[in-house]
């Protein structure tokens, strides 16, 4: 999903009501960056480190797995009482000790690897066991989600640490219908900056993603609100490369896997009533590396990571 892929950044073919909230409800970062490609963002939000000093430098033949050294939000988390649970895509390592259970998530429930095939009840992962999904992955990802909140404010009584590391808009392009029939005759507003190098369908594919991934955003928060804790929880939400394809994105050049600011400028948005003015825009520059000692401050733990 790229930096232009949300209503909020001035894309009208779209609307992301959701996520636009949390920017109106708590902080937007301007300025915000990652990596390239996937794992090495989601290694440095897991580790609040440069992703080279993981071991993380690429996306596949080993050069994804996080080295076993490191110690990962999860960790901190954990080590502080709070229930930690991963829902989607890992992609930093796909077998045990690499494995999330392997790095203090208590529960985790999707794939390891950095595509899967099928996005409709495929076969994924419970704890390391094949389970058979329900419905859209990313539906599904929300559902195990939102059993996992209410299970720990409601049963277990704990403070709980959430990280749903969504995999769309992703090849294979699949979504559900009610999303794609929004888009699949839409005439688009804006276009790349070389409208010759979009392909249509992907485009408007890609789009309809970002709506269901947005639709579950919704989700999330509404959950929230109705268990009473939307107050005191850190919401964030951000983008690990930029879009997949070429399609609008602020004129900026470069996309997924370009180092041009286009490939790696994401946004930022972050939620917390109790503790972040509604309405901050946040000029400087940030980068993922810097939300696991944030996060720590912010809920007041220590963060001693390697």
């Amino acid at each position: 999903q790229g930096w232009g892929d949300l209503s909020l950044n001035g894309n009208p073919d779209l609307a992301t009501p959701a996520i636009d909230s949390l920017a109106r409800d708590g902080a937007s970062f301007d300025r915000f960056y990652v990596c390239p490609v996937c794992s090495p963002t989601r290694a440095e939000f897991l580790t609040g480190r440069h992703h080279l000093r993981g071991g993380v430098y690429s996306t596949s033949a080993g050069g994804e797995r996080l080295d076993l050294d490191e110690t990962t939000i999860a960790d901190v988390f954990r080590a502080a009482g709070y229930a930690t649970g991963a829902f989607g895509k890992w992609h930093n390592g796909m077998q045990h000790p690499y494995h999330p259970n392997g790095r203090g998530f208590d529960e985790f429930y999707g794939f390891c690897s950095g595509h899967w095939g099928d996005y409709f009840s495929p076969l994924l992962e419970r704890n390391g066991g094949l389970v058979q999904g329900k419905g859209f992955c990313v539906d599904d990802f929300t559902d195990q989600a939102l059993a996992f909140i209410e299970r720990s404010v409601k049963k277990n009584k704990k403070p709980f640490f959430a990280y749903l590391p969504y995999n769309t808009p992703h090849s294979p392009m699949q979504v559900p219908d009610r999303f794609w029939n929004k888009f699949k005759d839409k005439k688009l507003k804006l276009h790349h900056r070389d409208p010759d190098k979009e392909k249509r369908l992907h485009q408007l594919c890609a789009l309809a993603m970002c709506e269901n991934v947005d639709w579950n955003v919704g989700r999330i928060l509404r959950r929230l609100d109705q268990l009473g804790v939307a107050d005191d929880t850190i919401v964030a939400f951000f983008h690990d490369n930029g879009p997949n394809g070429a399609r609008w994105n602020g004129d900026m050049k470069g996309r997924k896997g370009s180092t041009d600011e286009g490939g790696v400028r994401s946004p930022l948005l972050l939620r917390w009533p109790n503790g972040i003015p509604a309405g901050l825009q946040v000029k400087e520059i940030a980068a993922a590396i810097d939300l696991l000692p944030t996060f720590a401050d912010l809920a007041g733990i220590p963060a001693r990571t390697n």
